[in-house]
């Protein structure tokens, strides 16, 4: 087992920032899960506010003081930049209290030799208070998923219901999904998967067709009805209300279901906040 002693010291603190939707939380619970027979302490920063006087900087202190009755202990701190953003003239006391709190505690984590590792995530790294910076010895950008990635991920969206999607096609979509984060692709996922479903509300015509029963889908049966074009060879005028449940056959997720999806969302993140960001990577951070 490797063992830390003199100058070789594992980080105490480490800041993950980047877009929203890019998986910095589950990042830290990735952590959290390896990090055997750790403690994982996981609060937002509205978990250590309070309306009460004093109240605040109680609330950090005891979060710090039960990581190291439970070490090693993991702390991590979601939307930190609401905690610790930068201090100005017009902030109230409370909010200053809370800080000087913090950076009490974090300075006793990065000079001891607790077991306690702080992970801190946010937006906005660039509104954090410089001596709370200080204190994330490592701070790693948690960039927007490249075309390789986005793919994977709509590979992952997709794999339960039926589709006709190919590899050609989830390559294609992650090509045409530029600048989207891993919760922009999951919406435009959702949104595909309803395509089917307003198929079937909105079509006038069905035809019989065979498909696995829905009472046991290891039985094949000829009697299922899917919504189909009115010239289709078999169509019958008739509304989903005019079928019977067990009778209906939903239509595949295909790749035009897909594309409509894509192409009636936005990526949630603009180019002024990527700049941002990529800023704030090269004068103090690292790429993720």
């Amino acid at each position: 087992m490797l063992s830390y002693h003199g100058k070789r010291k594992p980080w105490k603190g480490i800041l993950l920032f980047g877009p929203p939707g890019t998986g910095k939380s589950y990042l830290a619970k990735a952590v959290a899960s390896e990090a055997n027979g750790s403690t994982f302490f996981s609060v937002s920063s509205s978990d250590l506010v309070s309306k009460w006087l004093g109240e605040s900087e109680k609330l950090v202190k005891n979060l710090f003081t039960l990581a190291r009755e439970h070490e090693p202990s993991i702390i991590f701190i979601d939307e930190i930049d609401s905690l610790c953003s930068t201090r100005s003239d017009n902030e109230s006391e409370s909010a200053r209290r809370i800080k000087t709190e913090f950076l009490v505690q974090m300075q006793g984590v990065s000079t001891d030799n607790d077991g306690i590792l702080v992970l801190g995530a946010t937006n906005i790294p660039w509104v954090l208070d410089a001596a709370i910076r200080r204190r994330f010895e490592k701070r790693i950008y948690i960039p927007l998923p490249d075309a390789a990635a986005r793919k994977e991920i709509f590979k992952l969206h997709i794999s339960n219901p039926p589709h006709s999607l190919s590899e050609r096609d989830f390559k294609l979509l992650g090509e045409k999904t530029e600048g989207s984060s891993s919760d922009d692709v999951c919406i435009v996922v959702r949104d595909a998967l309803i395509q089917p479903v307003r198929k079937v509300q909105t079509a006038t015509h069905f035809k019989r067709v065979s498909g696995p029963s829905r009472t046991d889908p290891s039985i094949i049966v000829n009697d299922l009805l899917t919504p189909c074009s009115p010239s289709d060879l078999g169509a019958k005028p008739m509304s989903w209300l005019d079928v019977p449940s067990d009778k209906l056959l939903e239509p595949v997720v295909c790749m035009s279901d897909v594309l409509r999806s894509v192409a009636n969302s936005k990526p949630t993140v603009n180019d002024v906040d990527i700049e941002r960001l990529n800023k704030f990577t090269r004068d103090f951070g690292q790429e993720g």
